[in-house]
């Protein structure tokens, strides 16, 4: 007859194999750390100036990097290098300082800054650069789009949109327009619509994927 001790000792045991498996499964995959964001524009510009932007973000907890083309100016490229900052709940603050290299038709330096304010519904975004033109300080630029949207719904969003480029001419230094915009899972479309009743106007159409 086995003793009681020994009983015991080998339910203990059988217990233990029983609960092995669970002990030694593997820890699930954590998340990436890293996000992407891949968009292209599309400028409807009169008197033949139109063409077309794509940018691309990456970031990485607080680290920022960007790639540009046509964005500056056509035929030119920029690279971006920043640090991410967040601060607020309810009323929350997103900047990005960045600095980044211009080369192309247009060649220099570029310190930028990008900063998002949003409350509830509403959104303040607007993305600003001073080129430092190293051939000719005269061509020197500060470049800003910035737009204020209210989004009734999380897949609708409408709003009002203020530019400054040299990427395309047209009659006005500082261009003002309407915006709308849809957004289903990662993907995005916004149409702008800038000089209406001031002069031709310019349409822009813009496509997004986050990943």
């Amino acid at each position: 007859m086995i003793p009681t001790r020994h009983l015991a000792l080998l339910f203990l045991a059988t217990l233990c194999s029983l609960r092995l498996p669970a002990q030694t499964e593997p820890n699930p995959t954590p998340p990436n750390p890293w996000t992407f964001n891949a968009s292209i524009s599309g400028y409807l510009v009169p008197q033949g100036q139109s063409y077309a932007s794509p940018t691309f973000t990456a970031d990485h907890n607080t680290l920022h990097l960007e790639a540009r083309y046509n964005y500056e100016a056509q035929r030119t490229a920029s690279l971006w290098v920043g640090y991410n900052w967040s601060w607020g709940k309810k009323f929350v603050l997103d900047a990005t300082p960045m600095i980044g290299g211009v080369f192309g038709n247009v060649d220099g330096v570029a310190p930028g800054l990008e900063f998002t304010v949003t409350y509830k519904k509403l959104q303040l975004y607007s993305a600003n650069e001073y080129i430092f033109d190293t051939g000719a300080s005269a061509h020197n630029f500060f470049y800003t789009w910035t737009q204020l949207t209210y989004s009734p719904r999380k897949w609708f969003t409408v709003g009002y949109v203020v530019q400054r480029t040299r990427a395309y001419h047209t009659p006005l230094d500082i261009q003002r327009g309407l915006l709308v915009g849809f957004t289903r899972k990662k993907l995005s479309f916004t149409t702008q619509f800038f000089n209406i009743g001031e002069t031709d106007p310019t349409v822009v159409l813009s496509l997004g994927y986050s990943f």
